[in-house]
């Protein structure tokens, strides 16, 4: 356990600036507890650490960042997305990874989720993710990311994040998920085979997890694929609420369900056939919560 204060040192100069900076979030975070009703702080002091000398873990984990980052989520969370979550107590101690469905044309799927972990899951769990490795070429996101426990993609990171004890989450859809478009809303693309190897590896469970309500939280008609590629993006979707202004996503539902573990035996060389097996048995499970999901909530805004 890290204490929230555990900073480096403050460079000569900026030391009254930082503390008004630190009231200002101070009083954020107090103005969100209010509103979502949870104590962020105790649920912070929860996490499991690894940490260094200054406070963070080896991929530059900051629990004081994340209790801010903490504070937006429990806001889009609790009064936003006025999430419904199911399942929180099928999330097993120790490793484990959760494989979600992966839609919204921004990952705000992933922040409640995480939310979700944080705020619904006795104890606490909170969720380190694999982020695309374009994104570490971003001003301002290559160091928030990192900082908020965030994890560049790659084997080696998330087989290390496992050996630790933590708990993963993937989405095996990836950038085909995220950018699809409003008529193939809901239909699961293509899961990649790379977790199902690693899960086997390391011999972890897998929790498989749907969300549905972030589909229809901004409409995406079509991909203006040239100018993805320009801009080294993944999609340029065409979204007719930005065009009006309306740069906040839609205050849709969000319904999570967090289904019972799932166990795979085997060697993680195998040929890809036999691996994929096992991957489509959790796309399989994944669609049939989404489609329960579906089924089940009365409408995109309730």
């Amino acid at each position: 356990m890290v204490p929230l204060a555990s900073r480096p040192p403050t460079p000569t100069g900026l030391g009254p600036l930082r503390s008004v900076l630190a009231g200002v979030g101070d009083a954020f975070v107090r103005l969100a507890e209010d509103l979502a009703g949870e104590d962020l702080d105790t649920r912070i002091r929860a996490i499991r650490l690894h940490p260094n000398e200054v406070g963070f873990d080896p991929f530059g984990f900051d629990p004081a960042a994340t209790r801010y980052a903490l504070a937006v989520a429990a806001l889009l969370h609790r009064r936003y997305f006025r999430t419904k979550v199911r399942g929180a107590e099928n999330i097993p101690d120790g490793r484990v990874m959760l494989v979600s469905n992966h839609s919204g044309q921004i990952p705000l799927d992933g922040v409640v989720i995480g939310a979700a972990m944080m705020l619904d899951a006795e104890p606490p769990r909170f969720p380190r993710s694999m982020v695309e490795k374009w994104t570490a070429e971003l001003p301002l996101i290559s160091v928030f990311f990192p900082r908020v426990g965030q994890v560049l993609g790659s084997p080696a990171n998330a087989r290390r994040l496992l050996e630790q004890g933590e708990a993963l989450l993937v989405f095996p859809e990836g950038s085909r998920g995220i950018s699809k478009t409003f008529d193939k809303r809901y239909q699961l693309s293509e899961f990649g085979l790379g977790f199902m190897r690693l899960a086997l590896e390391t011999n972890t469970p897998i929790v498989p997890i749907s969300v549905v309500g972030a589909e229809e939280q901004y409409v995406s008609l079509g991909n203006i694929a040239p100018l993805a590629k320009l801009l080294g993006m993944p999609a340029f979707p065409i979204i007719p609420q930005l065009f009006f202004g309306m740069l906040a996503p839609l205050p849709t539902r969000y319904h999570i369900r967090f289904g019972e573990p799932l166990r795979f035996e085997g060697d993680p060389d195998d040929d890809d056939a036999i691996v994929g097996d096992m991957v489509w048995q959790v796309k399989a499970r994944v669609q049939a919560m989404v489609n329960d999901g579906l089924a089940s909530r009365e409408g995109i805004f309730r």
